[in-house]
């Protein structure tokens, strides 16, 4: 059976967060989601990828221009949206692009920032959960797990990851514009995910004095507030807290902003006007962007990190293009992989085809010449065996000789149409 392997998404080049953060699978919608993405006739295997800085839903079907074509509206369905709101900042990629995709996202190739680690763990989280759901199959297992090797493979053999900055330290990068020195500062942790406790860290490691930890479970709190060297704050006397941060990682998105304005405004009053530095890390966003139009206050959301990184990207580069041929080496080995799937299948219905075509002409031919003994049966048995053995030799030895290279789908390709398998129109055993 034919398969395609399809990607749509969007991510922080063609969406603002606006957007973004609008199509995220938040708080337990992504296994939900992974159903009803299954429950799409076209589809086979599906996973979805839902980070800060991206939305993407990865299929495979039968028919991958169906695949493609229900897959923006699905994405638009999921969150109530019109498929038109979406379609300008979607990208698809089908095949062999799909599958470059995907390796690139998992060595962070294609994130905000190059080398970043995060994306990886996060990658396999979300499969994790597409595979838990009975969602992947065959093709998808082998393609992610492909990638996480790649993305490894990247980290060992060049130096993209001791050139790339991370989330965490482009905000320190930030509050260095605002503080002159971190020493006598203290940083406030809302919500304990593994984004906002690694930029607590390299706040930390920057000289921050110290560091308190709110989360919506305050067990949670308490635990990363440990490891931290911090203290856990309970989430009911998070406004009542927030006058002792002179720094605010927002790390934990909801469907309504953690803070607004009036509960900022309130606390500057408490500090006397001392600044107060923000950075909104979560998707959705946690703070309300009006919160930047107080006085002394410096509010940042992820997207703003981009030009924080900038500076780095001339170094990376080279970096970057060794990881791209390391890519490239690794796509074309899986696509050798994943074409050889219809090999066998081929091989397999172009016997049974020219067999069934044997078995019947000599069935009539038999019949016609009438009463033969056991020995001219065997004979005229033999004779037709090896006519077909024979004539099957060059297509079969083609087929598998290519089987390994990328003239492997052509040769697939021609054999099914040539011999007319796998419902090609005209499809009959019988000879015109």
């Amino acid at each position: 059976m034919e398969r395609g392997i399809v990607l749509v998404g969007l991510n922080h080049r063609t969406a603002p967060v606006e957007v973004r953060e609008r199509v995220a699978f938040t708080n337990g919608r992504l296994e939900p989601a992974l159903r009803r993405l299954m429950a799409l006739s076209v589809v086979a295997e599906g996973a979805i990828v839902s980070t800060c800085n991206r939305v993407e839903v990865i299929a495979c079907g039968a028919d991958p221009g169906a695949v493609r074509e229900a897959l923006p509206a699905f994405l638009a369905a999921e969150h109530g949206l019109a498929r038109s709101a979406l379609e300008e900042h979607l990208y698809a990629h089908s095949g062999r692009e799909a599958v470059r995709h995907l390796f690139r996202v998992a060595a962070s190739l294609d994130s905000m920032v190059i080398g970043e680690p995060q994306i990886l763990g996060q990658l396999k989280e979300q499969y994790a959960v597409a595979a838990a759901a009975g969602a992947s199959g065959q093709v998808l297992h082998r393609a992610f797990h492909k990638s996480f090797s790649v993305a490894k493979r990247i980290r060992r053999e060049t130096g993209i990851a001791e050139k790339a900055v991370s989330i965490g330290s482009a905000a320190v990068e930030l509050a260095r514009g605002i503080f002159d020195r971190f020493e006598e500062k203290s940083a406030m942790l809302i919500g304990a995910g593994a984004m906002g406790e690694l930029t607590a860290r390299q706040l930390l490691a920057h000289g921050v004095g110290s560091v308190m930890v709110a989360n919506r479970t305050f067990e949670r709190a308490v635990d990363v507030a440990r490891d931290l060297g911090g203290m856990a704050v309970p989430w009911d006397q998070l406004s009542k807290t927030l006058p002792l941060a002179d720094l605010v990682i927002g790390a934990a998105s909801g469907g309504d902003f953690l803070l607004g304005p009036a509960v900022v405004e309130e606390a500057l009053r408490e500090r006397r006007r001392r600044p107060m530095f923000l950075i909104d890390l979560a998707v959705p966003r946690a703070i309300d962007p009006a919160v930047n139009q107080l006085p002394d206050v410096y509010l940042y959301d992820i997207d703003d990190l981009e030009s924080v990184v900038a500076d780095n990207r001339g170094a990376r580069a080279r970096e970057a293009a060794k990881a791209e041929t390391i890519v490239e080496a690794e796509v074309e080995a899986f696509w050798r992989w994943f074409t050889s799937l219809d090999v066998v299948p081929t091989i397999v219905a172009l016997r049974e085809k020219v067999e069934a075509i044997r078995q019947r002409e000599l069935e009539r031919s038999l019949a016609a010449l009438g009463d033969l003994d056991a020995r001219q049966r065997d004979v005229i048995e033999r004779l037709t065996t090896t006519i077909v053995n024979k004539i099957l030799h060059a297509p079969v030895t083609a087929l598998r000789r290519h089987q390994e290279d990328r003239a492997q789908a052509f040769y697939v390709e021609a054999a099914r149409r040539l011999f007319r398998l796998g419902g090609e129109p005209g499809s009959s055993d019988e000879e015109e």
